[in-house]
């Protein structure tokens, strides 16, 4: 298994990682369209390091817009073994407030305008996805967390809803009902495509404010959600770098089966696959296919 190369996925407000040597800025093609930007590469604390501003520098591109399965795609044909994604999100809890973060393990999808899979006609693979985001890399993110007196909650269940528009108080009040800590837009089918690359993946969800059941929510101003936006934006690019350091002397692939997610996920057999598939999935999946 090769050396370990960090992506990371920078969502609202997080357009840059600081301390990085080496850079450079390159356009990475895929076969799934454009990308949201161009990669930028370089190097932390001695980690291979590449970064993508989801929704492009400037913020140009809205949720049901990004090009999801080409983000992902560049990142696997830039090296990457293992994604970080960092994403503003509303509270759906009372004890998660403004300026928590939480590294989420579950997901409930609802949106519904997104391409969801590399896989369909002519190639079909079935990932599976009880657990969605490595534990290993969530423990690596506790730590570093706790290295930068960042205050963060292990464990929760983030709500993907389509957007760009956010909820109406009789949906929050339902996913509230369902258990779920946090909602955002964007970190699915990103998850779910991470895994079928075979790429380790963690999400760290950055609170903003309270969604809209919240008593107070009328009464929270667009500049105080900026000023924690930025705040959680500084924290996280601090969290970038300390975890960096952590993930540097991976042995071999994760333990957690993320590397060899497609080992028995291919339903469809050699000599009915679609050549034209094939030739698309060949960063994606190119180790189970090769042969």
């Amino acid at each position: 298994m090769a050396a370990a190369v960090l992506g990371i996925i920078g969502g609202s407000g997080v357009y840059q990682i600081d301390g990085l040597a080496n850079t450079e800025w390159h356009k990475v093609e895929s076969p799934f369209g454009a990308p949201s930007d161009e990669l930028l590469f370089g190097e932390l604390d001695g980690q291979k390091l590449v970064f993508l501003p989801r929704h492009g520098r400037g913020h140009r591109i809205p949720p049901s817009e990004l090009n999801y399965r080409a983000n992902i795609d560049a990142l696997k044909r830039a090296g990457c073994t293992e994604i970080i994604s960092v994403s503003a999100v509303g509270s759906l809890k009372e004890e998660l407030t403004p300026g928590t973060f939480v590294i989420v393990d579950q997901f409930i999808d609802r949106s519904f305008a997104r391409a969801k899979s590399f896989f369909g006609t002519g190639l079909v693979a079935h990932v599976g996805l009880g657990d969605p985001v490595c534990a290993r890399l969530g423990d690596a993110l506790e730590a570093a967390a706790a290295d930068c007196a960042i205050p963060v909650r292990r464990g929760g269940t983030y709500l993907v809803m389509e957007g760009p528009q956010f909820s109406t108080k009789a949906e929050s009040a339902l996913y509230r009902q369902w258990g779920c800590d946090v909602i955002g837009m964007t970190n699915m089918p990103e998850a779910k495509l991470a895994r079928e690359a075979e790429l380790c993946y963690a999400t760290v969800a950055m609170v903003t404010d309270y969604d809209c059941w919240h008593p107070d929510h009328d009464h929270v101003t667009v500049d105080a959600i900026v000023k924690v936006l930025l705040d959680n934006a500084d924290k996280a690019r601090a969290l970038v770098r300390a975890v960096a350091p952590k993930l540097r002397h991976r042995d071999g692939a994760c333990p957690r089966g993320c590397h060899h997610a497609l080992d028995h996920a291919i339903i469809t057999a050699p000599e009915a696959r679609d050549p034209a598939m094939l030739a698309r999935l060949d960063a994606v999946a190119g180790r189970v296919l090769k042969g």
